[in-house]
């Protein structure tokens, strides 16, 4: 079933998102391929969330990602969803 475009909105949380995790994951001082590691992800996975090539990740994905970095996941949906 082919996905469909995400409008601009959808995007922008998208990004967000994939500031605030990669802001946590540099203040806490780990590479990308540890919290992987330790979250139970591939490294693709993070990297490509970071990047933002991935817009919507899944939510257990999102949630072992907070989990590591000690973000509650209603944080993070606050920034995400924050009014430009």
């Amino acid at each position: 079933m082919p996905r469909r475009r995400l409008d601009l909105a959808a995007r922008h949380r998208g990004q967000r998102l994939a500031s605030c995790l990669t802001q946590a994951r540099r203040a806490s001082g780990r590479s990308a391929e540890a919290v992987a590691h330790s979250a139970g992800l591939s490294v693709e996975t993070v990297r490509s969330i970071e990047k933002g090539r991935t817009s919507t990740p899944e939510f257990f994905t999102v949630a072992a990602l907070a989990s590591e970095l000690g973000l509650s996941l209603d944080e993070l949906y606050a920034q995400a969803t924050r009014p430009v």
